[in-house]
C-alpha cells in the first residue's frame, strides 16, 4: 500500500487531536462572523437608545443593551472584526518582518546577524505591553497605530526563531550537497533552506494571533486602542466595568467572546504542533 501523501497525513494528524478540531471551528466561525457582520447584526452597532439603557437580555435584544441602549450581539459580532484584523494583521505584518530579518541573519551571518541580533536584544528588553503603550500614546489611538505597536516588538520572536532554524538546516547535507553544484544562494535560501526550517514559525503564528488579540484587548481597555464607537471588544469590558453589579452581562459578554477566541487558536496551534512533530509517526 502506497504512503499517504505528507499533507494528508498533516491532515490526519490534525484531526484526531479533539481540542484542535474544536478550535479550528470556532476559528472559522469567528472569520466567518467578522467577514458576515453586516448582514448578522440584528441592529446598527452604534444605534442609541438611552431610555433602554443598561437593559437585560430580551427577546429582541439577545445580550441585552449597554448604557447608550445600543446592542450588545450586533456591537460584538462587529468587535470580531476588530479582533481579526489585529490578530491576523499584525501576524502577518510580524511574520513577513521576522522572515526577512531571521533569514537574512541566519543565512548571511556575520555583520549582518550581529546588527539584526542586537536589535531584537535591545526590543526584548521592553516589557511587550509597556512598549505597545508608549508606541500608541505618541502615535495616538486608532486601529492602525495597534498594528504598528504591536509588530514593533512582534518580528523578534518570529526573527529569532527562523534564524534558529537555519542554522540547523543549512548544514545538512541535502544543502550542502545544492550549495556544492552551485545552487545561487537566492535559491538556496528560498527552495532548500527556507522550505524546511518554516515550519516552527507556522505553530508560533498561531499562538501569535491570540496573544495579538488578547494585546488589542488591552490597549483597548486602556483607551488607547481602537477608539470609540467601533465596538472593540476591550473597550466593551471598560465600558462596562463601572456597572458591574448592575449589568453584569456588559463586561461578561465581550469577556467570554476573548476567552474562547484565544482559546480556540491555541488549541489550534495545539494540534498544529503536534501533527508537525516527527515523533508521531511512531504512534
Amino acid at each position: 500500500m502506497s504512503e499517504r501523501p505528507p499533507r494528508r497525513r498533516f491532515l490526519r494528524r490534525v484531526a484526531r487531536h479533539r481540542a484542535a478540531v474544536a478550535g479550528s471551528a470556532v476559528v472559522v466561525l469567528l472569520l466567518l462572523v467578522a467577514a458576515l457582520a453586516p448582514l448578522l447584526a440584528p441592529f446598527d452597532p452604534a444605534a442609541q437608545s438611552l431610555d433602554a439603557g443598561l437593559s437585560g437580555p430580551s427577546w429582541s435584544h439577545w445580550l441585552g443593551q449597554d448604557r447608550l441602549g445600543r446592542d450588545l450581539l450586533s456591537r460584538l459580532l462587529y468587535g470580531a472584526r476588530i479582533s481579526a484584523v489585529v490578530g491576523l494583521g499584525t501576524v502577518s505584518l510580524s511574520l513577513a518582518i521576522g522572515l526577512l530579518a531571521g533569514s537574512l541573519s541566519g543565512f548571511l551571518g556575520g555583520r549582518v546577524d550581529h546588527l539584526f541580533m542586537r536589535l531584537a536584544d535591545i526590543l526584548l528588553a521592553f516589557p511587550g505591553i509597556l512598549l505597545a503603550i508608549a508606541i500608541t500614546s505618541v502615535l495616538g489611538p486608532s486601529l492602525r497605530n495597534v498594528l504598528i505597536a504591536l509588530s514593533a516588538l512582534g518580528w523578534v520572536g518570529y526573527a529569532r526563531l527562523i534564524r534558529g532554524q537555519i542554522l540547523k538546516v543549512r548544514e545538512l547535507e541535502f544543502v550542502q550537497s545544492a550549495r556544492a553544484v552551485g545552487s545561487p544562494p537566492v535559491r538556496l535560501l528560498l527552495v532548500h533552506i527556507l522550505p524546511n526550517a518554516v515550519s516552527p514559525v507556522i505553530v508560533e503564528a498561531t499562538f501569535g494571533i491570540a496573544r495579538a488579540i488578547v494585546a488589542e484587548a488591552g490597549l483597548s481597555f486602556l483607551g488607547l486602542g481602537v477608539q470609540p464607537p467601533a465596538p472593540s471588544w476591550g473597550a466593551m469590558i471598560n465600558e462596562g466595568r463601572h456597572f458591574l453589579f448592575v449589568a453584569p452581562h456588559l463586561t461578561t459578554v465581550p469577556g467570554l467572546a476573548i476567552m474562547i477566541t484565544v482559546m480556540a487558536f491555541n488549541f489550534l496551534g495545539d494540534g498544529i504542533r503536534d501533527a508537525m512533530d516527527v515523533r508521531e509517526e511512531i504512534r
